[in-house]
Order: C-alpha cells, then sequence, then structure tokens
C-alpha cells in the first residue's frame, strides 16, 4: 500500500513538474518562414545561415560579441531558457507560406514567428500570426503597405520602400548638386508581385516630385525565365538609368540579357534583393561591376562600427562568406525578437508583444548602420536608415550618402562593348 501510494506521488511530481513555468521555459521555439526551397534557395540558405549563428550566440555565446543584446546563458530572465527554431519552407508561395505559419502556430506551438524575406509571403503568414495572436516581427521585406493594415501583432525593423525611394531620389539630387552628374531619362523594371508592383507606384508618384523624367515603366511576371520582350521594349525607350527591384534569378536573368541585347544605360539603380544576394557577383563575375543598388548594410561601414566586423567575422569563419544586407537584417530581427522574449520574462503571446511595442535598443546595439530599433503604433521601426552600395573589383562599397561613403561613385558605368 505504501508503495502504491510512492508511485502515486512520483507519478503527480513528475506530471506537474512538467507543466511547471520552470519546465516549460527551457526551451522557447520560435517559428522561421522562409525560402529554403525553389527559386529563392540561395538567399534562403544565407538567411537561414544567419538565424542559426543568431541562436547558437544567444544560447551558448561568442566571446568578443557583449554588445549584442544577448550573448551566451540562453534567455536570462526566463532562467536560462534556450532558444529553438522551427523551421519551414515557403518556396516563395503565398498560399504556403501562409499554410506554414499556421502549422507552425497550431501544431508546433511557437510562441512567435519571424520571416518571411519575400513580401507577398510575409502577407500572408502574418495575417495568419495576426488572426492567432501571435506576434510575428518581419526583418526584411520592405513594401510599405506591410505597415499600413492597421496590425496589432506585425512589427517590422527593416526600413520599407518609401524610404528607400526617396533615398534613390534624394540621392540622384544630390549627384546633381553636388557632384554635376545630370541623370536623364529614366526608366523602370520590377516584378510584377506586391513589392514589385508597390514600387512602381512609388517610383510614378516620387519622379515627377522630385523632377525626374519617368520615361517608360516595365513590370514582368515573378519567376519568369526569360526577359527578352522587356529588354527590348527599354532599348527602345533608351533610358540614361534604369531603377530595378527584382529577385534572385531575375536579376542574374536581366543582366546576362542586357548584355546578350546590348542595353547599356549610363547606370542601373537596383532596389536590393536579388543584387545583393551572395550568387548576384559570384555568378555573374565581371558582369556585375558598377551596379548601385540601395542597401541597409554594407562591411566597409566597418570602420565606424566595430560590431559589424565582429559578427561578420563569426559569420564567416563558419559560412565563408560575408554578410548581406539581407542576412544582416535577419540576424538582426532575431536578436530583437530574442531580446523582446527575455525582456518580458515570459512565453506568454500577449507579453512578448508588449514587450515588442516597448523595444528601445540603440543603434551601438546593433550591426546595421541605423540610430536603433524603436517601433510606431504600426510596428515600423523609426530608427532605420537605407544607404547605396556600388559594386567594384567584386565587392560593394558604400557611395552614398556621401558623407559615409567608402570611395567615390563611378558614373557612368561603362557600356557592354568597352569594359
Amino acid at each position: 500500500m505504501l508503495r502504491h501510494g510512492l508511485r502515486k506521488y512520483v507519478a503527480w511530481m513528475l506530471a506537474l513538474s512538467l507543466h511547471s513555468p520552470l519546465w516549460a521555459q527551457q526551451e522557447v521555439k520560435i517559428g522561421v518562414i522562409y525560402p529554403l526551397t525553389g527559386a529563392s534557395a540561395a538567399v534562403g540558405a544565407e538567411l537561414r545561415n544567419a538565424l542559426e549563428l543568431a541562436t547558437d550566440i544567444i544560447n551558448n555565446g561568442i566571446p568578443g560579441l557583449s554588445d549584442l543584446p544577448l550573448n551566451g546563458g540562453g534567455l536570462p530572465n526566463l532562467k536560462g531558457a534556450k532558444l529553438k527554431l522551427v523551421f519551414a519552407d515557403h518556396q516563395a508561395n503565398p498560399q504556403t507560406g501562409a499554410s506554414e505559419a499556421e502549422r507552425l502556430i497550431s501544431q508546433e506551438k511557437v510562441v512567435a514567428l519571424v520571416g518571411s524575406y519575400n513580401s507577398a509571403v510575409t502577407a500572408t503568414a502574418s495575417q495568419i500570426a495576426e488572426r492567432s495572436g501571435i506576434p510575428f516581427l518581419n526583418p526584411e521585406s520592405s513594401s510599405a503597405s506591410l505597415t499600413q493594415r492597421g496590425f496589432k501583432w506585425f512589427f517590422r525593423t527593416t526600413p520599407h520602400d518609401d524610404l528607400f525611394i526617396h533615398n534613390a531620389f534624394e540621392f540622384l539630387q544630390e549627384l546633381k548638386n553636388k557632384k554635376g552628374i545630370t541623370v536623364g531619362g529614366i526608366a523602370s523594371l520590377n516584378e510584377n508581385g506586391l513589392w514589385g508592383t508597390e514600387t512602381t507606384k512609388l517610383q510614378a508618384k516620387l519622379a515627377p516630385e522630385y523632377k525626374f523624367n519617368l520615361v517608360k515603366q516595365v513590370s514582368y511576371p515573378a519567376k519568369t525565365t526569360q526577359l527578352t520582350s522587356e529588354v527590348q521594349t527599354l532599348k527602345i525607350a533608351n533610358p540614361k538609368l534604369l531603377l530595378q527591384s527584382s529577385y534572385t534569378a531575375d536579376a542574374i536573368l536581366s543582366m546576362k540579357t542586357y548584355k546578350e541585347l546590348g542595353f547599356s544605360p549610363d547606370m542601373i539603380l537596383a532596389n536590393n534583393a536579388g543584387f545583393t544576394d551572395t550568387d548576384f557577383i559570384k555568378t555573374l563575375g565581371k558582369d556585375a561591376e558598377y551596379i548601385i543598388t540601395r542597401e541597409v548594410w554594407a562591411l566597409d561601414l566597418a570602420n565606424t562600427n566595430p560590431l559589424i566586423k565582429k559578427v561578420n567575422d563569426a559569420y564567416f569563419s563558419r559560412y565563408k562568406i560575408n554578410f548581406t544586407g539581407n542576412s544582416s537584417r535577419t540576424f538582426t530581427g532575431l536578436m530583437v525578437m530574442a531580446d523582446a522574449i527575455n525582456r518580458a520574462g515570459s512565453t506568454d503571446p500577449e507579453a512578448i508583444r508588449k514587450a515588442l511595442v516597448a523595444t528601445h535598443l540603440p543603434g551601438n546595439k546593433l550591426i546595421m548602420p541605423w540610430s536603433g530599433v524603436k517601433f510606431d503604433e504600426s510596428g515600423q521601426n523609426l530608427l532605420g536608415r537605407g544607404i547605396l552600395a556600388q559594386i567594384v573589383d567584386g565587392k560593394y562599397h558604400t557611395v552614398w550618402p556621401f558623407d559615409m561613403a567608402s570611395r567615390p561613385v563611378v558614373w557612368p558605368m561603362p557600356s557592354w562593348d568597352k569594359r
């Protein structure tokens, strides 16, 4: 009888421990939704690497990185709980992203979501999180409308395209006023997903406001396998400057088509994404030279922020590539989410949401050239900024703002027959 009672007591204590806050907090599960297969798999792999590095820093620590929000020991306010990432592959498909968000929330029981690079996927996946009352942090998607939906559970650390497109035209104005370079007629080539479509509208709106002549706008189907007709249309328009928004495969395809058909404007000013993927320079080699792209990160900024080099060294030692504007933002996004969970001292979604609302990380805690992270009432980070980088000798160099430039801008770029 005594032995039976002892067994019941032990069973009761075990059941109690399994449901106690201490036990539950040994592992904090965050769902991360990214393109791990398909056309965007290469950039997805880099983003996964960035997430895994951030998790290792948070859980186990790396010497010399004490300036980051968390470095070793897990989440101290949750008794050292370790972060666990649950990966989902959205394949650049908005419907897949939504179903994966549903799975992560209902089956994996994640306490928060991070993702999803492609703006169209971020839109659908975050709708599921909003409906479910789960915090969703977006580190990279730049469609301005994502923070114009009145969502309560959505937060974005990166600046958005409204800022980036303004930056592009500000750069062109300063190019004329400070460098004496007149741009001439402008055309645009953008993919026709959410990101590209919104970018096209912003460019059409802002060009006349900044007194630039937008002579042609061309869009193409996302995931296209040929751009011949679109490039021929651009050749006929004969712009001096091309503004372009493309993901990796399309960006590479477009450059090959430009060379093949002899389309050679004075400059291509890209809207990040595929033009900052490691595969862009790796695949095109010298044909990638002189492109200018809007950016949020560049390794040469380590001259003013030593933390950039320290974290990039850790990334490079593991993966033999440098951070890009994409992977650095993903790394930063997970750090911000982990910091909020730690400050919340809880895995309760509402507590995490409130901690995100209260976030105010200073710039010296980040590897981004931002003033920090502080969200407005729409969930948009108020303290982000953009830069422009130009590819010279196979590397990205900051060329704008001019007071941050590591080298002068090369303009115009040589025509294909003179390279």
